[in-house]
């Protein structure tokens, strides 16, 4: 982190505006205001940005590499090909938040909330979805191998050509849900079908 340029988390706010390729890694803005941030292209690995305020904030192309943004507000954020890898986002709000082509490898998305983020294009290999309410997502061509989708709610959610190899469909809701194209080796198609995806 450049103490220089941002002594503390209040200089972090005032500077909102102009946060583009921000050097945070490691910085506690834990409950700060960043609403409507510029931190495209930012490096927030491993910051703390628990219950911080993100609410329309763009996060293009930024690194957040193990940042812990526990019930973090990140309503309409832009995280598009961000790297959200091993990133801990547990009770966050995401609400219409975008990761189209983001990494998202690892992350633990337990209890959040996701209500028409879009996924598409994005990389969410063992990724912690359990229980998530994912219902009528965009996850279209999404790569969910290895993810972790028990008790999930997927209920006509996109799915097209998603690769879903090793992917934990336990117990999930799957009413509706469009798996076309998708590639669902070592699943068991016949549950599935009888679950009600559109295959």
């Amino acid at each position: 982190m450049d103490k220089k340029k941002f002594p503390n988390k209040k200089a972090v706010e005032d500077q909102k505006d102009s946060l583009c390729a921000a050097d945070l890694i490691g910085a506690d803005l834990s409950e700060a205001d960043l609403s409507e941030a510029d931190l495209s292209n930012a490096n927030l690995s491993e910051a703390n940005l628990k219950y911080a305020d993100l609410s329309n904030a763009c996060l293009y192309n930024a690194d957040l590499i193990r940042a812990n943004l526990f019930g973090a507000k990140l309503v309409g954020c832009q995280f598009h090909a961000a790297d959200l890898s091993d990133a801990r986002l547990c009770g966050a709000n995401l609400t219409s938040a975008n990761f189209t082509e983001a990494d998202l490898n690892g992350v633990n998305l337990f209890g959040a909330r996701l209500f028409e983020a879009d996924f598409s294009e994005s990389s969410l290999i063992d990724a912690n979805l359990i229980k998530a309410d994912l219902r009528a997502e965009n996850l279209s061509h999404a790569d969910l191998r290895g993810a972790f989708l028990t008790g999930a709610d997927l209920t006509e959610a996109d799915l097209i050509g998603a690769d879903l190899i090793g992917a934990d469909l336990t117990d999930a809701k799957l009413e509706h849900a469009d798996f076309r194209g998708a590639d669902l080796r070592g699943q068991n198609l016949r549950d599935l079908k009888f679950r009600g995806i559109i295959i």
